[in-house]
């Protein structure tokens, strides 16, 4: 069995607000193999996204352990590959320029490894498309491709197809499962979407807020590609569903999106 990658043990982190102190994450512990797709549900405020932010490396200020590769976590590095929910591109960057960033596209190896990105997020033949031009799939494609340029050990996802239309973001989601099964980049995908996180994931982080903890990690053993509509995955999903109905105020999206 492959060895954890990933692994956190015992991280607190609190924030001071001008009403006192508040606990935004409660004793999290996550085990993540190589090359796992884990997807992290939970209701708005349970820390989704600042769990995310410190295997990043963005956020320093904690109490615990973080440790990628056996080496504790203490700033950003190229190990890591960041996506946010808006693609924060370079508007005056074509696609390739963007997705080679501060690497020069003269060199030989750089334009090929931007050349098989292309290819691997769909869109060849807008090498030279400026972002204007792009719709907002195609666009956080050129993020994901820019993320991936660095052959990071993980890949983090921040909501990233939050902002999508319905149609958009399915096929988004096929686009990044593909990506996936090709490179095998170990991810973490932070979603709202209770559709998302099944369809997307190896296993699903279920958490709860006030204060932020993981409540159930359920594995996922559909194969893939996953039917929507088959009864396995209904099953699947309404058990998710229950975990969260169990909990106050569970502000769970049972479906945007889809």
């Amino acid at each position: 069995m492959a060895a954890d990658m990933l692994v956190v043990q015992e991280l607190n982190k609190t924030f001071s607000t001008p009403s006192g102190t508040v606990i935004a994450l409660d004793r999290i512990g996550l085990q993540v193999k190589q090359g796992e797709l884990i997807t992290i549900i939970g209701p708005s405020g349970c820390g989704k996204s600042t769990l995310l932010k410190i295997v990043a490396g963005l956020d320093t200020d904690y109490e615990g352990s973080v440790r990628l590769n056996g080496k504790q976590i203490d700033g950003p590095s190229i190990e890591k590959g960041f996506i946010f929910q808006e693609p924060r591109l370079f508007p005056w960057l074509t696609v390739e320029k963007n997705i080679a960033g501060n690497l020069s596209l003269k060199k030989p190896d750089i334009r090929e490894k931007v050349t098989e990105l292309i290819e691997l997020v769909r869109l060849t033949g807008f090498e030279k498309a400026y972002p204007r031009e792009l719709s907002g799939g195609m666009a956080q494609r050129v993020a994901i491709a820019r993320a991936l340029l660095r052959n990071p050990d993980v890949l983090l996802l921040d909501e990233p197809f939050g902002a999508l239309d319905a149609f958009t973001r399915s096929h988004m989601q096929e686009v990044l499962l593909d990506i996936w099964q090709k490179n095998r980049t170990t991810m973490l995908f932070v979603t709202h979407d209770l559709d998302e996180a099944v369809f997307l994931g190896n296993r699903v982080v279920m958490m709860n807020p006030r204060p932020g903890h993981i409540r159930k990690v359920l594995t996922i053993d559909l194969p893939y590609p996953r039917k929507r509509a088959s009864q396995s995955f209904q099953e699947l999903r309404h058990h998710v569903l229950k975990e969260f109905e169990k909990v106050e105020e569970p502000a769970i999206d049972h479906g945007a999106g889809i």
